[in-house]
């Protein structure tokens, strides 16, 4: 059985089909005969940036609240670095909130 992972990632809403676009080339959400297979979720991102920050939206030492949209996939093990890359490549922000963890599969 191939060893999967979830992988959950917030993102501004005017990149998430570049985000979604990035991780899945880079083999996120694989299942079966089908690839680029996500469910997303509208929300709310809030967040400080503090000092020494960059932020791509926001000012520092300012509270934030920004329209986003979760981002749930499953990742084969073995693709999760690259997919990690190109999430981070794709996504806006200097720090992107995102999380992964092995899952049961029916690989």
């Amino acid at each position: 059985m191939t060893e999967l992972h979830a992988l959950v990632v917030y993102v501004p809403e005017d990149h998430a089909d570049a985000v979604l676009k990035a991780i899945g080339d880079a083999g996120a959400g694989r299942i079966g005969d089908y690839s680029h297979c996500a469910f997303t979720s509208p929300g709310t991102g809030r967040f400080t940036p503090l000092p020494g920050a960059q932020p791509f939206i926001g000012d520092v030492g300012e509270p934030e609240q920004v329209p986003e949209v979760r981002v749930e996939c499953v990742v084969a093990g073995e693709l999760l670095d690259g997919v990690v890359l190109a999430l981070r490549e794709a996504h806006p922000y200097e720090e992107p909130a995102f999380m992964t963890w092995p899952v049961k599969g029916w690989r």
